[in-house]
């Protein structure tokens, strides 16, 4: 029963990481099209608190919940799907950070434009465009996590 529960756990928390991940993605692509600098600043606030508090939370216990399924099943961690699995969660969080800290620039900068009423900066819609660009290793890392998971 323990194992039923942690698994239901484990496919939640990837929905969720999922979800989150290209939701944000999506909403910051949308808003970022309007060029409406007070409408960017309070998305981007948003983006950043999102990203902290379910895509990060959800990645922690997706790995936790997996690690707690190896053992429960007896599955040695040095099979090669599992390796793989490990070195993706690991290639995607370093990039997540990354990604955070872009999301980060991009809504202090936003708020600076906004409370000072200028446009927004060069530096702005470059943390945006490699916020994009450091996205997708860490978007691809995930997937392949997700297709080890499911085709183990």
């Amino acid at each position: 029963m323990l194992f039923f529960w942690i698994k239901i756990l484990h496919v939640i928390s990837s929905a969720i990481l999922l979800g989150t991940g290209l939701g944000t993605a999506f909403y910051m692509f949308c808003v970022n099209q309007q060029k409406n600098i007070k409408l960017i600043a309070g998305v981007t606030k948003q983006v950043v608190f999102v990203d902290w508090i379910f895509t990060g939370s959800s990645a922690v216990v997706q790995f936790f919940t997996g690690m707690m399924l190896l053992g429960i099943k007896g599955y040695s961690p040095f099979l090669p799907w599992v390796v793989f699995s490990v070195v993706g969660y690991v290639i995607a969080a370093f990039y997540w950070f990354v990604v955070v800290y872009l999301q980060i620039r991009c809504r202090d900068l936003a708020f600076d434009a906004f409370q000072n009423n200028a446009p927004l900066s060069e530096q702005y819609y470059r943390c945006y465009r490699w916020w994009w660009i450091v996205s997708i290793p860490t978007f691809l890392s995930l997937m392949g996590v997700f297709y080890l998971m499911v085709n183990k």
